[in-house]
């Protein structure tokens, strides 16, 4: 029993030496100034709850498809899961770190051995359980744990931002889409109406009715209906093939698709913007995930400084031996069990040199995290300012829209009569044309403006959801909700 009293002591002694101090700073998030109020009217109605499923009450199915079909493909989204599994490994690793290890071996070996005659042959079987635990004195193993799981916490909000990201770039390229097919509808109603009228001034100056200069402006005009009504449609193909490569949907199914509501805006939903510039803080992905990096290199000083004091670690061993020499057996057992203390007396430096670079790397965190949340407050600021704009011409494109409409429609009526001249009523057509497109580009605004700000608040984001398995389905970035 005596023997043991030493091991004993040890084992009785160690968790007290668990009540030690970690060394390095107990992280604590930096208070981040933000604006007290937005300095842009807010737009009203709906509430924070319609952030969830947002895309699907836009009132258009397709929409939803292609974002679904955008995040299973996309390869942000698949670097972002395999980086999520990668730090929830490392977090696994570092979790265990500080429990024992045990490590089991076996060896057989056949010699033979020859002094002058006969041969002697001995056979060796050998087995070994080697056990270790490094005690974590100072806390560097709990550092070490601290960082690995607020880097898992970061990759996961990351992963939230991409697929937000994903949904807005799809929606972002579909809407343009349904802008370019607006303005091949308008162009073809424009080009047709050329060609009619170059038709009809043709056949009126083969009869001597009108001049040659009247028949070849409204040939040219017809001739640069059709130019244009080409360009357009050729962007409107290439804006298809962007969202084929978007998707990997088949071409053909999603023409035959987009046809069915050709040139339709989706209809965005309305929802609150929380009054508090700081409540958008945690509401968004992109800061959690850098107010995570900066918990992970805050710990990254305490290990970095846990190398300065000694390590402690109980090790032991027991190794049975079982020797066969011309058929005479013997066999042997070693064990051994004790405590190794040991700790650094002089190396040049570089502890001092890592823990410096810990702090660097600190700094460089915390500045990133300040950034990230000053561009969230902008990013909304900015969002506001669009849908504000937006609203505040909404009046005046439309009334424009229809009255260029009205003013071309008589014009075309007098100069069918004999009342205005063709130039007349080539002046109006070009008026009404920006006129719609400028009607057009408006409403596009408007949807891509609601978008910006359903980015731009993290999508229907919040802190719980940091913490789900690994994402597989991708439709729920549509909600951002908790997986």
């Amino acid at each position: 029993m005596k023997r043991n009293l030493p091991a004993l002591t040890l084992l009785i002694l160690l968790p007290a030496c668990s009540l030690l101090p970690r060394v390095g700073p107990d992280y604590q998030a930096p208070i981040v100034k933000a604006p007290a109020a937005w300095q842009t009217p807010m737009p009203h109605g709906g509430n924070l709850a319609a952030l969830t499923d947002w895309w699907r009450q836009l009132d258009d199915p397709l929409l939803s498809t292609l974002i679904d079909a955008a995040q299973r493909e996309s390869a942000s989204l698949a670097q972002a899961r395999a980086r999520i599994v990668q730090a929830r490994s490392m977090a696994v690793g570092a979790g265990v770190a500080g429990l024992p290890t045990l490590d089991a071996s076996l060896a057989a070996k056949r010699a033979a051995f020859t002094f002058g005659s006969p041969t002697t042959f001995q056979t060796t079987r050998q087995a070994g359980l080697m056990a270790n635990w490094e005690i974590d004195l100072f806390g560097g193993i709990a550092r070490d744990q601290e960082g690995a799981e607020a880097r898992l916490a970061a990759t996961q909000a990351r992963w939230h931002e991409a697929r937000v990201s994903v949904a807005a770039e799809t929606a972002n390229a579909y809407l343009q889409l349904r802008y370019q097919e607006r303005r091949v509808a308008q162009a073809e109603a424009d080009a047709a109406s050329r060609a009619e009228t170059a038709r009809l001034t043709s056949a009126l100056g083969r009869a001597g009715f009108s001049a040659p200069a009247q028949v070849a402006l409204a040939t040219a005009g017809a001739a640069d209906g059709a130019s244009t009504l080409a360009e357009l449609r050729a962007e409107r193909d290439r804006q298809i093939k962007a969202l084929v490569a978007l998707t990997a949907f088949d071409e053909a199914d999603l023409r035959r698709q987009l046809a069915s509501a050709s040139g339709r805006f989706p209809r965005p939903a309305r929802f609150v913007v929380d009054a508090l510039p700081a409540q958008l803080l945690v509401q968004r992905p992109d800061v959690a995930a850098a107010e995570r990096d900066l918990a992970a290199a805050s710990a990254a000083i305490g290990r970095a400084a846990a190398a300065r004091y000694p390590r402690l670690s109980l090790a032991g061993s027991i190794t049975p031996l079982r020797l066969n020499t011309d058929g005479s057996r013997m066999s042997a057992t070693t064990w051994s069990i004790g405590p190794t203390l040991s700790m650094p007396l002089f190396d040049g430096g570089r502890i001092s040199a890592n823990v410096d670079a810990a702090r660097a790397d600190y700094a460089a965190a915390e500045a990133a995290y300040r950034q990230k949340a000053r561009e969230a407050v902008s990013e909304v600021e900015q969002a506001l300012v669009r849908l504000d704009a937006a609203a505040a011409r909404e009046a005046s494109v439309q009334q424009a829209a229809s009255d260029y409409r009205t003013a071309f429609l008589a014009t075309e009526a007098s100069q069918r009569a004999g009342f205005a001249t063709l130039i007349d009523l080539e002046v109006t057509r070009r008026t009404l044309l920006a006129a719609d497109a400028n009607l057009a580009a408006w409403q596009q605004e408007q949807v891509a403006a609601w978008i910006a700000l359903y980015r731009a608040v993290g999508g229907g984001w919040t802190r719980s959801d940091t913490h789900p398995d690994t994402p597989i389905a991708p439709q729920a970035a549509l909600a951002g909700d908790a997986q």
